[in-house]
């Protein structure tokens, strides 16, 4: 039985590094036959919007994001993002308010957290 996996982003990717370095991460671990999703908090959806020019390490996140919507990995953001954050086309996302996205943390065999 495939062992499901969360990654949690809750860095601001305009302020740090790990943001962008978690995505690659979970990158890695799509690679696997385990369910991965992928959850976007505070600033992190940034990542996945239509303007990353002042994500810091942006040039290596225009690497990832190719293959994160050709993979079709799904990114759970908190209610409301959508409308906060202009995502761009291609990414599989779903808002849940923020109990939801607790149960599925942790109901989930494997989390990290960044």
């Amino acid at each position: 039985m495939a062992l499901s996996i969360v990654v949690v982003i809750r860095e601001d990717p305009l302020k740090t590094h790990r943001a962008v370095e978690a995505l690659r991460i979970a990158l890695g671990l799509s690679a696997g036959k385990n369910p991965l999703t992928i959850a976007l908090l505070d600033r992190a959806p940034l990542l996945i919007s239509e303007d990353t020019e002042d994500i810091v390490d942006g040039d290596i996140l225009e690497k990832y994001l190719p293959s994160l919507k050709q993979l079709e990995i799904p990114f759970v953001v908190s209610s409301g993002a959508c409308s906060e954050f202009s995502f761009a086309s291609g990414f599989i996302t779903r808002e849940l308010p923020p109990p939801e996205i607790a149960a599925l943390i942790a109901e989930s065999d494997r989390v990290l957290v960044f």
